[in-house]
Protein backbone atom coordinates (compact mmCIF):
# COMPACT_ATOMS: atom_id res chain seq x y z
CA UNK A 1 0.00 0.00 0.00
CA UNK A 2 1.31 3.42 -1.03
CA UNK A 3 2.42 5.30 1.94
CA UNK A 4 0.37 8.07 3.15
CA UNK A 5 1.55 11.43 1.53
CA UNK A 6 3.51 14.27 3.75
CA UNK A 7 0.60 16.78 5.46
CA UNK A 8 0.35 19.23 8.45
CA UNK A 9 0.19 16.38 10.82
CA UNK A 10 3.26 15.44 11.49
CA UNK A 11 3.56 11.36 11.10
CA UNK A 12 3.70 8.57 13.78
CA UNK A 13 6.61 5.96 12.25
CA UNK A 14 7.21 2.71 13.92
CA UNK A 15 11.07 2.04 12.80
CA UNK A 16 10.61 -1.67 13.17
CA UNK A 17 13.15 -4.77 12.72
CA UNK A 18 14.72 -7.85 14.41
CA UNK A 19 17.18 -7.16 17.29
CA UNK A 20 20.51 -5.59 16.39
CA UNK A 21 18.95 -4.27 13.11
CA UNK A 22 19.64 -0.39 14.76
CA UNK A 23 16.14 0.56 15.55
CA UNK A 24 16.99 2.88 18.46
CA UNK A 25 19.60 4.63 16.16
CA UNK A 26 17.59 5.25 13.37
CA UNK A 27 14.20 6.18 15.22
CA UNK A 28 16.28 8.19 17.33
CA UNK A 29 18.04 10.20 14.26
CA UNK A 30 14.71 10.02 12.10
CA UNK A 31 12.66 11.51 15.07
CA UNK A 32 15.57 14.35 14.90
CA UNK A 33 15.32 15.06 11.49
CA UNK A 34 11.27 14.72 11.54
CA UNK A 35 11.43 16.78 14.73
CA UNK A 36 9.03 14.84 16.92
CA UNK A 37 9.79 12.51 19.76
CA UNK A 38 10.97 9.33 20.44
CA UNK A 39 10.36 6.55 22.32
CA UNK A 40 12.45 3.10 22.37
CA UNK A 41 10.52 0.05 22.47
CA UNK A 42 12.70 -1.60 24.91
CA UNK A 43 12.47 1.22 27.67
CA UNK A 44 8.62 -0.37 27.76
CA UNK A 45 8.87 -3.88 28.60
CA UNK A 46 8.71 -5.33 32.21
CA UNK A 47 11.27 -6.18 33.71
CA UNK A 48 10.29 -9.98 33.89
CA UNK A 49 10.29 -9.38 29.95
CA UNK A 50 14.12 -8.16 30.54
CA UNK A 51 15.40 -10.95 32.51
CA UNK A 52 13.88 -13.87 30.40
CA UNK A 53 15.42 -12.19 27.29
CA UNK A 54 18.49 -11.78 29.23
CA UNK A 55 18.47 -15.49 30.18
CA UNK A 56 18.33 -16.38 26.66
CA UNK A 57 14.37 -17.08 26.45
CA UNK A 58 12.46 -15.72 23.88
CA UNK A 59 9.23 -14.02 25.19
CA UNK A 60 6.05 -15.54 24.03
CA UNK A 61 3.02 -14.21 22.74
CA UNK A 62 1.34 -13.84 26.34
CA UNK A 63 5.00 -12.01 27.65
CA UNK A 64 4.41 -9.59 24.60
CA UNK A 65 0.56 -8.53 24.93
CA UNK A 66 0.99 -5.88 27.60
CA UNK A 67 4.31 -4.45 25.68
CA UNK A 68 2.63 -3.91 23.31
CA UNK A 69 -0.80 -2.09 24.67
CA UNK A 70 2.01 -0.04 26.33
CA UNK A 71 3.76 1.51 22.99
CA UNK A 72 0.05 1.22 21.24
CA UNK A 73 -0.79 3.95 24.26
CA UNK A 74 2.51 5.61 23.29
CA UNK A 75 1.34 5.54 19.89
CA UNK A 76 -2.11 7.13 20.66
CA UNK A 77 -0.68 9.85 22.98
CA UNK A 78 1.43 10.88 20.31
CA UNK A 79 -1.56 11.21 17.47
CA UNK A 80 -1.42 15.21 17.44
CA UNK A 81 2.22 15.74 17.80
CA UNK A 82 3.71 12.72 15.83
CA UNK A 83 6.26 10.49 16.88
CA UNK A 84 8.95 7.76 15.98
CA UNK A 85 8.47 4.80 18.09
CA UNK A 86 11.29 1.73 17.57
CA UNK A 87 9.93 -1.47 18.15
CA UNK A 88 10.95 -4.78 16.59
CA UNK A 89 6.82 -5.51 15.71
CA UNK A 90 7.74 -9.01 14.27
CA UNK A 91 4.42 -10.26 13.37
CA UNK A 92 1.46 -8.84 11.38
CA UNK A 93 -0.45 -9.03 14.70
CA UNK A 94 1.61 -7.30 16.46
CA UNK A 95 1.39 -4.76 14.17
CA UNK A 96 -1.87 -4.45 14.28
CA UNK A 97 -2.04 -3.76 18.13
CA UNK A 98 0.25 -0.91 17.28
CA UNK A 99 -2.19 0.47 14.96
CA UNK A 100 -4.80 0.29 17.07
CA UNK A 101 -2.85 3.11 18.83
CA UNK A 102 -2.97 4.93 15.68
CA UNK A 103 -4.49 3.82 12.32
CA UNK A 104 -1.94 6.18 10.80
CA UNK A 105 1.57 4.58 12.19
CA UNK A 106 3.72 3.74 9.06
CA UNK A 107 6.51 1.28 9.37
CA UNK A 108 10.29 1.58 8.39
CA UNK A 109 11.36 -2.22 8.76
CA UNK A 110 15.27 -2.40 8.60
CA UNK A 111 15.65 -5.58 7.03
CA UNK A 112 19.12 -7.69 6.50
CA UNK A 113 20.84 -10.56 7.11
CA UNK A 114 21.02 -12.79 9.81
CA UNK A 115 24.34 -12.52 9.62
CA UNK A 116 24.62 -8.84 9.54
CA UNK A 117 22.44 -8.72 12.34
CA UNK A 118 24.10 -11.49 14.54
CA UNK A 119 27.70 -9.66 14.18
CA UNK A 120 25.96 -6.06 15.17
CA UNK A 121 24.03 -7.80 18.50
CA UNK A 122 27.64 -9.98 19.53
CA UNK A 123 29.06 -6.12 19.71
CA UNK A 124 26.87 -4.98 21.50
CA UNK A 125 27.81 -4.80 25.03
CA UNK A 126 25.66 -4.66 27.89
CA UNK A 127 22.63 -5.26 25.72
CA UNK A 128 19.78 -7.43 27.54
CA UNK A 129 19.75 -9.65 24.28
CA UNK A 130 21.99 -11.75 23.58
CA UNK A 131 23.28 -12.66 20.18
CA UNK A 132 21.61 -16.43 20.38
CA UNK A 133 18.39 -15.01 20.04
CA UNK A 134 18.62 -13.65 16.66
CA UNK A 135 17.96 -16.73 15.07
CA UNK A 136 14.17 -16.50 16.92
CA UNK A 137 13.84 -13.44 15.87
CA UNK A 138 13.98 -14.36 12.09
CA UNK A 139 11.93 -17.30 12.65
CA UNK A 140 9.12 -15.09 14.30
CA UNK A 141 9.43 -12.39 11.53
CA UNK A 142 6.50 -11.60 9.43
CA UNK A 143 7.83 -9.21 6.44
CA UNK A 144 5.22 -5.86 5.60
CA UNK A 145 2.41 -6.89 4.28
CA UNK A 146 0.94 -4.77 0.91
CA UNK A 147 -2.20 -4.05 3.28
CA UNK A 148 0.18 -1.91 5.24
CA UNK A 149 1.84 1.15 5.13
CA UNK A 150 5.73 1.04 5.36
CA UNK A 151 8.49 0.66 3.86
CA UNK A 152 11.41 -2.21 4.02
CA UNK A 153 15.18 -1.01 3.66
CA UNK A 154 18.37 -2.50 3.81
CA UNK A 155 19.47 -2.28 7.22
CA UNK A 156 23.15 -2.71 5.84
CA UNK A 157 23.67 1.21 5.15
CA UNK A 158 25.02 4.32 6.94
CA UNK A 159 22.57 5.70 9.29
CA UNK A 160 21.99 9.15 7.48
CA UNK A 161 21.48 7.09 4.17
CA UNK A 162 18.56 5.10 6.05
CA UNK A 163 16.88 8.51 7.53
CA UNK A 164 17.20 10.35 4.40
CA UNK A 165 15.35 6.76 2.30
CA UNK A 166 12.43 7.04 5.00
CA UNK A 167 12.20 10.56 5.43
CA UNK A 168 11.85 10.64 1.78
CA UNK A 169 9.25 8.15 1.02
CA UNK A 170 7.20 9.85 4.40
CA UNK A 171 7.40 13.19 2.48
CA UNK A 172 6.71 12.13 -0.92
CA UNK A 173 4.59 8.63 -0.30
CA UNK A 174 6.63 6.53 -2.09
CA UNK A 175 7.78 3.52 -1.24
CA UNK A 176 11.11 2.88 -2.76
CA UNK A 177 11.96 -0.06 -4.95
Amino acid sequence: MPLPTASETPPLVTVMGVSGSGKTTVGAALAQRLRVPFADGDDFHPQANVAKMAAGTPLTDADRVPWLHALADWLAAHEPTGGVLSCSALRHEYRDVLRSGSARTVFVHLDGSPEVVARRVAGRPGHFMPASLVESQFATLEPLTAEEWGITVDLDQPVDVLVETAATALRTGAVPA
